[in-house]
Formats: C-alpha cells, sequence, structure tokens
C-alpha cells in the first residue's frame, strides 16, 4: 500500500530540522497524548472490572446466590429436609442453613460496635474457601460447642481482642422479665480471625456455631433462611423458578443476588460507563493534535509538495506520505500506551504501596472502597477495543490535512515561495 519512495519521505519529515522545531514539538505532544490516553484508559477500565469482580466475588463467597426464607415469622423449620430438596435441584451446588440477627459486640478491653452474627454448622463453615481459606489467626478445629465465636480482623482490632479473648454478644430483641425487658446477652471465646478482604465483612461479622446461634436468638427448631449457592451465579432467575415449584412442606420466600444488590451494581456499572467516556476525551484531544500538527507541516512543506508534483508524484503518493506521518504517530503513541497500560495493571498494588510509602499518606482507604486492595482485572476484549480506537481516531485525524497536501496546486505553491 505504501511504497518505499513514499516511507522515506514520511520518516524524513517526522525527524525535525533546523526551523522545524515548533512542528515536531506538537507531534511529540500528539504521541504523549495518545499514549497517556491510552494508558489511562486502560488502567482505569481494567480496576473497574477488578472493583466489580472483586466485590461480586466477596458478595456471594459469603451471601450466597440466593436466600430461602419462610414468608411469615418464625423462621424456617425443617429446613434439614428442605435443604436436602433444594440440592437436588438442577444448577444448586450447595444449600446452607442459617440463623441471622443483629446484635451489639463488646470486649473486655472496653470496645463496643454493632455487627452481624450469624450461625452455621461447622462442617458448612469449613466448605466456604472465602472464610476457611482466609483464616489469619486461631483455628476452626475449636468452632463447635457453645463458647466458640469466630469474627473478622478488623473487628478484633476495633475490639482490641485477638484468639481466646471474651467477646460480649448483646441482642437488641431481649427476655421478658417482672421487672421488663431485658436485653439478652453472652460471653463466647474467640476462636479464630477471618480476613475476607471486604471491610464491611472483615469489620462487622461473626460467626457461631449453629446450635449455639439457635439457642442465642432462641429458634431451636428453625433457622433465619436457607442461603443457596449456584454453579452459574448469572443463571439464578432459572433456580429460582424451580425452587418456587419444588414440593416443599410449605410455600417460600426467594431473594436472589440480582435483586439484593442491584443498585450497587447498577451504579459501578453506570460510573464505568461514565468513565470510558471521559477518558475519551483525552484520545480524541490528542487527535486534534495531530490535526493541528500535520496541517502546520502540510503549510511548512508547500514547496517540496510542489517540487514532488512537478517530478511525477501523484495526489495519491503526496496523501499517502502524509498519512503516514499522522498514523505513524497514532501507532507508536497507542503502542506505548498499550505497554505502559498493562505493566501499570499487572503491578498496581507495588505501584499504590510505592506510593503510600513516598507521599506518607493512604490512597486506598478500606473503609471508604470497601476492598484492602487495589484489584485490576484486565479484558482483552475491552484492550482491543481501546487500541482499535486509539488506531481509529489517529488514521481520521490524518484524512482532512493529507487531503488538503494531496489537493496543493504546485504552480500555485511555487508561485507563492
Amino acid at each position: 500500500m505504501f511504497g518505499a519512495f513514499e516511507r522515506k519521505v514520511a520518516f524524513r519529515y517526522l525527524r525535525a530540522r533546523k526551523g522545524e522545531r515548533f512542528v515536531s514539538v506538537i507531534a511529540t505532544f500528539s504521541l504523549v497524548g495518545i499514549a497517556l490516553g491510552v494508558a489511562t484508559l486502560i488502567i482505569v477500565m481494567s480496576v473497574m472490572n477488578g472493583f466489580r469482580q472483586e466485590l461480586l466475588g466477596r458478595i456471594l463467597g459469603l451471601n450466597g446466590h440466593l436466600a430461602v426464607s419462610a414468608p411469615g415469622p418464625g423462621g424456617v423449620r425443617d429446613y434439614d429436609s428442605i435443604a436436602a430438596n433444594i440440592r437436588a435441584l438442577a444448577g444448586v451446588a450447595s444449600a446452607t442453613p442459617l440463623v441471622e440477627g443483629q446484635v451489639l459486640l463488646t470486649s473486655e478491653a472496653g470496645g463496643a460496635t454493632g455487627g452481624i452474627a450469624r450461625g452455621i454448622k461447622p462442617e458448612d463453615l469449613r466448605a466456604r474457601p472465602l472464610l476457611a481459606g482466609n483464616i489469619r489467626a486461631g483455628s476452626l478445629d475449636r468452632f463447635e460447642g457453645d463458647d466458640a465465636i469466630m469474627i473478622g480482623s478488623r473487628l478484633a482490632q476495633k475490639l482490641g481482642i485477638g484468639v481466646g479473648g471474651k467477646i460480649t454478644v448483646v441482642s437488641p430483641q431481649g427476655r421478658s422479665t417482672v421487672i421488663g425487658t431485658v436485653p439478652r446477652l453472652r460471653a463466647y471465646t474467640v476462636v479464630a480471625l477471618f480476613e475476607a478482604g471486604m471491610n464491611e465483612y472483615d469489620s462487622s461479622y461473626v460467626f457461631l456455631p449453629l446450635p449455639a446461634a439457635q439457642v442465642y436468638f432462641q429458634m431451636k427448631e428453625s433457622v433465619s433462611q436457607i442461603e443457596v449457592f449456584v454453579h452459574d451465579p448469572d443463571n439464578v432467575r432459572a433456580v429460582t423458578r424451580e425452587i418456587l415449584n419444588a414440593p416443599l412442606p410449605f410455600p417460600v420466600r426467594v431473594l436472589d443476588w440480582q435483586n439484593a444488590n442491584s443498585s450497587f451494581f447498577a451504579a459501578v456499572q453506570v460510573e464505568r460507563n461514565v468513565m470510558f467516556l471521559i477518558l475519551t476525551l483525552i484520545i480524541v484531544v490528542a487527535a486534534f493534535n495531530i490535526v493541528s500538527s500535520l496541517i502546520m507541516l502540510v503549510k511548512d512543506k508547500g514547496r517540496d509538495i510542489a517540487v514532488l508534483r512537478t517530478m511525477g508524484a501523484t495526489r495519491g503518493a503526496v496523501m499517502r506520505i502524509f498519512l503516514i506521518c499522522g498514523t505513524s504517530i497514532g501507532v507508536l503513541g497507542t503502542s506505548i500506551g498499550f505497554g505502559l497500560g498493562l505493566v501499570f495493571c499487572l503491578n498496581i498494588e507495588s505501584i499504590r504501596q510505592a506510593l503510600q510509602s513516598l507521599t506518607g499518606t493512604q490512597l486506598f482507604s478500606p473503609e471508604v472502597y470497601f476492598l484492602t486492595r487495589l484489584p485490576a482485572v484486565v479484558n482483552p476484549h475491552e484492550v482491543v477495543q481501546v487500541v482499535l480506537m486509539g488506531l481509529g481516531l489517529s488514521l481520521l485525524a490524518t484524512l482532512y490535512p493529507s487531503w488538503r497536501a494531496a489537493k496543493t496546486d504546485p504552480v500555485e505553491a511555487l508561485r507563492n515561495e
């Protein structure tokens, strides 16, 4: 498509000589702008993908894909047989009976905070990788009986306790006595500390053995809900229909993760789309810089174009020369941005730690962003789209200046000289 003569002339024009430094500076800014635009777009899209994937994995890893509960008060009775019927359905990976309630947590050191207490069978807890695979202190071997409790690592820091310490659980639903309603409270021994990687869970969730939780919440023959995990989280609606149509002892209410967290993930998606549009403007601005630099280059090389035309160069050849000039800037800038973006994404947590050490400030607060580390997941399809967009805008930016160069009348150009 491009001959050796056209490539040689184009690359000679790209090398700045005396008196042409200004045009070269504009071209350099165009290259830097495209590189920064492509790199920033790849980094931001990867971080947003990482946020969604990490949050989705942690939310679903702890809360399950479906929650099956009874429509009325009293909880779900005969929960073992109901859980067994649900496990037999197609697409269901597991069904776990749970007791859950809001409590006040206090420690011997004087700390106090609100939290959520969950009762779960020890074998079901050991089957959850997000919890069993992230034990930071203690052991799940002691998670049994009526005195054991497992808490998050950040909650332990907040209350100032560790493994072996005592934590008092206070329920807002008290018991009635002759002197009125008295809050229900009990002290438990911390047997393990977990760190799920999400600040909300690590600082507010505690786990009790299911029998102990049933006694504490006065639900000896029932549970709050049955938590269901499915093989395909995106296919929860089909599993919901199967559960509702299953021959269960009584009608149940089913809440899936899409309905429970719809507003949250919709906000993440909207923010992601807005960031994509805003950062695309960086590449657009850089493309306009290519237009201005090429127009100035065409203006500066008017006499050269006229001489080339009189020597037999066709309009197509002249147009291809300046197309090579413009697209070279775009291709080089996009390639640099592509490499820079991938390197940054692969080392983003190390870069964050280094910047925090240099500045002495916390750049990624877990209390604000929910996660304890900065995630980045590179989507190959999105990276290809960003690269193609950078190349496409660079090519479009070169068309008009190249067309103007090809339309140059050699007679008028030499007369003006």
